[in-house]
This record gives C-alpha cells, sequence and structure tokens, in this order.
C-alpha cells in the first residue's frame, strides 16, 4: 500500500477517506473539499492546472487521478521520474460508482474494504430507490443551470453528470435536444418550460441568490419561476457518483 497519497478530483478523494485511508492523503486538488478535514491539506495547484513540479513537492507515492484529468505530458514526465500514477474511470451511474469505489479500492489494495463499502452504499441506494419508486406525484421536469455570474451560464443535456443524478432522483431532465453541456439561453429556458430550476449553491449566490434568479429574462414564463421553484444543492456532492451517491439522490 502506498505511504503518501495524492487524490485529484473530489469523487476520489472521498473515496480514499470512505476507505478509511485519508491518513495517507498528503495533498489533493482544489475541487477535494469533503470531509472537512481535507479543506485543510494542501492543494497541488491553485486551478485545475496540474503541473509535474506542483505534485512532486509533496514526494508522493502514488498519485490517483481521475480518467484524463492528467495531461499526457505531465504523465510522461512523472512516469520518469518513477512516481505510480494509477487513472480512475467515472461512470455516471450505480454501477458506474461501485466500480469506481472498486478500481480505487484496487488502486490501494484494499479490496475487502471496497467491497464493504459497496454493500453500505447499496442497501442506502435500494431504500432511497424504492422511496423513488413508490412517489405517486408527477414526474417533476427540472432543469440545470450551472453558474458562474450571470454571464457565465450553461445548462444540462443528456448524458452529463447532473442529467443521471435528475434521474436517479426521480426527475426528468428538461433538456433532451443535446448532450453534456451548452449556453445557457432565454429562449431555450422559455421552450423546456422547466418545473424546477436546480443549481450548485455557490451558482446560485454567483446569480445573486433566489430572488435575483426569479427576475432573470424569461423564469417568470416558466412553472419553475411561477410556482418560485429554484433548488440549490452542494456542487461536489452532486458530480460525485462515488461512496456519497445515495446521499447526493
Amino acid at each position: 500500500m502506498a505511504g503518501r497519497i495524492v487524490t485529484l478530483g473530489t469523487a476520489i478523494t472521498e473515496t480514499v477517506d470512505a476507505l478509511g485511508l485519508g491518513t495517507l492523503i498528503v495533498a489533493t486538488d482544489v475541487t477535494s473539499e469533503h470531509p472537512a478535514y481535507i479543506k485543510k491539506l494542501p492543494k497541488v495547484s491553485r486551478n485545475r492546472s496540474l503541473s509535474v513540479e506542483g505534485l512532486m513537492q509533496f514526494q508522493p507515492d502514488l498519485v490517483l487521478a481521475q480518467e484524463g484529468d492528467i495531461s499526457s505530458a505531465v504523465l510522461t514526465q512523472l512516469k520518469k521520474i518513477g512516481v505510480k500514477v494509477i487513472s480512475i474511470h467515472q461512470e455516471f451511474s450505480v454501477k458506474g460508482a461501485e466500480r469506481f469505489i472498486m478500481d480505487v479500492a484496487g488502486a490501494l489494495q484494499v479490496k475487502q474494504q471496497g467491497e464493504l463499502l459497496v454493500q453500505q452504499m447499496r442497501k442506502k441506494f435500494e431504500a432511497i430507490h424504492q422511496q423513488v419508486k413508490n412517489d405517486t406525484k408527477p414526474t417533476v421536469k427540472v432543469l440545470f443551470i450551472y453558474a458562474r455570474g450571470a454571464g457565465n451560464m450553461t445548462v444540462a443535456g443528456k448524458g452529463s453528470n447532473m442529467d443521471a443524478i435528475i434521474q436517479l432522483a426521480g426527475g426528468c431532465n428538461a433538456v433532451q435536444e443535446f448532450t453534456q453541456f451548452k449556453p445557457y439561453s432565454t429562449e431555450a429556458l422559455i421552450k423546456t418550460n422547466p418545473d424546477v430550476l436546480l443549481l450548485f449553491d455557490f451558482g446560485a449566490g454567483s446569480l445573486g441568490g433566489n430572488d435575483a434568479i426569479l427576475k432573470m429574462p424569461g423564469v417568470m414564463l416558466t412553472n419553475a419561476g411561477k410556482n418560485k421553484r429554484i433548488v440549490t444543492v452542494d456542487g461536489p456532492l452532486m458530480i460525485n457518483f462515488a461512496a456519497r451517491l445515495p446521499e447526493a439522490m
């Protein structure tokens, strides 16, 4: 088992912690904020860009990263230095979350702890899934808006992480015309006519809060606006798709 671990990605960091090996983490990336002690750990950079120097200052035995998050150039340099790097694939589904946990557990050589964590998550998921199935209310049409201020907004299409969590929670993504994320527009908002607007809490804050969102062009022409149905959620929790997936649902 590695003695000094650098974790890149909130889902990986949280999974290492959930496996009981959080004390081995010497540094993380800026997206990793849970549990509370993780916020106090050093960060490998001030943003999401990574460098060999930024990683090596922590003298890691193992770097765990989500697939595609480390450039090929940095990977090549780390291998030359002799640092072990393991990339973990993430899939936005319950089965994908289970595989993710087992892949992280395998990288840390704690397969038994991984199997136990998967069993615990599966029990929680089954209870929530049954609750969703028993809900007799009409399916809610949800529009997720990723916001970094009024001039920087996108909406989640099919196949995105937010599309998956909306469906798992028993809702319907209001956007069906495209995949992943595309720029927000008033025209698209009115056309989709969502029942609920869903935002990360920091995104809603960047727009001035719920009252300011309701005053945005076109919002009051939607069911969500008319009924003032704006839901704000913890961003890192929603995109985790690992040990805390049931909590996110």
